[in-house]
């Protein structure tokens, strides 16, 4: 007798499950031999009874699920001699330098990014209230970081909403670092750019508009980074400037950007017509925070972490020696 539809697919689905069950079991017990048992890839496969190739698979799998998190103790890269220089020679509270990557400026920001991510629970208290900027160097942050909980910790959207590419946008930036701490969330639920500066006005005055600002404000720790002032800069593919204004606002002495704001070398405002029709956190309030968490990496990056730096945004600093080198060169 041939099973009516209904049969068939429960049949199906209970295949699927048992499958999957016993697929997401052996990726298990292979990531158990090896981290925990000591056993090699030959060894585990000869015991499982499966191919070294298999094994490699389950375990890039257990780390893409996060089963296993592999970190180095942060102190090693506080208390490397460029970290000491940096921390005295610009007055920082701290900061953590790690070895610029052979392989390039991408490796050397995913180095960077990482041990942020291990770094900034340490940085983080009960009650606190974590001010998240945008942009990839952040999203990299918030995608590496551990999943633990902070009690009380509150994470903040510093700055309006803005198409972005690859998840870099900041509402995306503050949410996954809060469900990452299993923290309360303020997302800053409006455009980074409006079209007037009437349009602004009155939407500041929306009840839960103002409510939102009013945690940015009250933020007491800060995570960011300063873009360049360039082509390639994060708020050019933005939309924040065009490729014909970047030349012009650097004759105006712009470096660096904060949160879609423009520095000098000395880290001072460099103001356009379009400040008004922002909403986002001032540079005003980015500064005199109990913690200000400045991350960047790349030979474009030292002189817009040094304005930052200037103009009192930044306590705790973390970027790779190469940077940190051209840092103190230049000052």
């Amino acid at each position: 007798m041939t099973p009516g539809p209904g049969r068939s697919s429960r049949s199906g689905d209970a295949k699927t499950v048992t499958r999957t069950r016993s697929q997401d079991e052996a990726i298990i017990e292979v990531t158990w031999c090896y981290y925990q048992d000591g056993m090699n890839q030959n060894e585990i496969a000869e015991r499982l009874g499966i191919s070294r190739a298999t094994v490699v698979n389950y375990l890039s799998e257990a780390r893409r699920r996060d089963y296993v998190r592999i970190t180095l103790d942060s102190d090693i890269f506080r208390d490397q001699q460029l970290a000491r220089a940096l921390v005295d020679r610009f007055g920082l509270r701290d900061a953590i330098v790690v070895p610029s990557s052979p392989d390039g400026a991408d490796q050397s920001l995913d180095r960077v990014t990482r041990v942020v991510s291990d770094w900034l629970p340490s940085l983080l208290e009960p009650g606190d209230r974590l001010g998240v900027a945008w942009g990839e160097t952040v999203y990299r942050v918030a995608e590496a970081a551990p999943r633990v909980t902070i009690d009380g910790l509150t994470v903040v959207q510093l700055v309006g909403s803005r198409p972005a590419a690859l998840g870099f946008a900041a509402e995306t930036c503050s949410a996954t670092l809060a469900r990452r701490y299993g923290a309360h969330c303020v997302n800053l639920h409006v455009p980074l750019l409006l079209s007037d500066k009437q349009l602004v006005d009155r939407l500041k005055q929306e009840p839960v508009i103002r409510e939102q600002l009013e945690a940015v404000a009250d933020c007491n720790k800060t995570i960011f980074a300063c873009g360049t002032c360039t082509a390639g800069s994060h708020v050019v593919h933005a939309g924040l400037l065009d490729r014909s204004e970047v030349d012009a606002c650097a004759e105006k002495g712009a470096i660096g950007v904060i949160c879609g704001r423009l520095i000098d070398h000395e880290g001072n405002p460099v103001m356009r017509e379009i400040e008004n029709r922002m909403i986002a956190v001032t540079l005003d309030q980015m500064k005199n925070k109990d913690m200000g968490l400045l991350v960047g990496s790349g030979p474009e990056r030292a002189k817009p972490m040094l304005a930052a730096i200037r103009g009192g945004y930044a306590t705790h600093v973390a970027t790779c020696s190469q940077t940190a080198a051209e840092m103190l060169e230049l000052a």
